[in-house]
């Protein structure tokens, strides 16, 4: 073992499988280890890495004793004074005797239990590294490539591991296939004895947020911030947002020159509809711009504490301004925090209504 290139080796084996040099030389010294163990028939051994001499050595101990006591020492194997006297002259009562063993010397069923925990240690560490990896991607987009359709899910690769993208978790319109990329969103990562279990979904409202810092320079370095979203995934979208440069319009630079970056996004999301609206601290404001499309000739009944408003629209708008199964309201609510009513114009004045 001495002669081999140990460090050569640790490296080798850390490069070909994503690790450490230290979880190489920790899952080493584990394999020799319980190699040592089974070989020697000892409760506990010791290894010893040299890395300026490049060198190995493994120990067996034993707990020197001057007589058997039953039900005593459990921790290490023991030896009597006299027998630990026949291995070193050094021997003491009460200290650890260690005796330097050759893992090429280990028995058959000592070299099997090394390379068992040696590949185990690996494995355990590799496990680890690919969860923590994808911990920290939860809550982060990834671009996946599908790898495999079935009636309800695809096979994704999402780089340094495989994960389940279910039907459910897709958009309506979506029409995805075997090598073709798409963006989802990881919104959770669980540790399992397999290995990191991945939740990805193409329905999270963070998804489309992920989206437009991607596309949208001026979100990524927060000149442009997005202070509200909802969705109603794979239909529309409505996102709220303000600029923190007066110079820099917010709608502006979400769209981009030409709409492309808009585009992009609704690229991303099979067709999906974006609807930007200016942010604004003044409630009156805020709940006009949230509703559009539809214009707005009032904002009255403002409740600050309860954050309940009433809107009135022109007759003809009324449902433009509530949408197709009250979706554009729903998402102006979600995305303001506002609980807001919606009247015509001739409803509030039949009901008595100023504005």
């Amino acid at each position: 073992m001495a002669k081999q290139d140990i460090l050569g080796e640790i490296k080798e084996v850390a490069e070909s499988m994503s690790l450490s040099e230290n979880q190489v030389l920790e899952a080493l010294k584990e394999g020799l280890i319980a190699g040592c163990k089974r070989t020697h028939q000892v409760n506990t051994c010791r290894v010893d890495f040299d890395e300026v001499k490049n060198k190995l050595k493994v120990f067996r101990q034993y707990l020197v004793i001057d007589e058997i006591e039953i039900g005593g020492e459990k921790t290490y194997s023991v030896l009597l004074l006299d027998e630990a006297l026949k291995l070193s002259n050094k021997a003491k009562v009460g200290e650890i005797l260690e005796i330097e063993v050759k893992p090429e010397d280990f028995s058959h069923f000592g070299m099997r239990d090394m390379k068992q925990r040696y590949k185990d240690v690996l494995l355990s560490h590799t496990k680890s590294n690919l969860y923590e990896f994808f911990k920290d991607k939860e809550g982060q987009m990834i671009k996946a490539r599908i790898i495999e359709e079935t009636p309800l899910m695809y096979k994704v690769d999402l780089g340094k591991e495989m994960t389940i993208l279910p039907k459910t978790e897709v958009l309506e319109k979506d029409h995805l296939h075997p090598n073709a990329f798409v963006y989802v969103y990881v919104s959770k990562v669980e540790s399992k004895s397999k290995g990191p279990k991945i939740f990805v979904t193409r329905k999270d409202k963070n998804l489309v947020e992920k989206l437009m810092e991607l596309f949208i320079p001026e979100i990524k370095d927060k000149t442009v911030e997005i202070v509200g979203i909802s969705r109603a995934p794979g239909e529309r979208s409505k996102v709220g947002v303000r600029s923190n440069d007066p110079s820099v319009d917010p709608i502006g630079s979400c769209i981009g020159e030409g709409g492309t970056r808009i585009r992009e996004i609704v690229q991303a999301l099979s067709g999906e509809k974006i609807d930007l609206f200016r942010w604004s601290d003044n409630e009156r404001e805020l709940i006009e711009n949230a509703l559009q499309p539809s214009d707005v000739i009032a904002v009255t009944k403002i409740n600050p504490k309860d954050k309940t408003a009433l809107a009135i629209v022109p007759n003809d708008q009324l449902s433009l301004a509530i949408g197709k199964a009250g979706q554009n309201v729903k998402l102006a609510v979600l995305a303001t925090g506002w609980s807001i009513d919606i009247k015509s114009e001739a409803m509030a004045n039949e009901e008595g209504i100023l504005y």
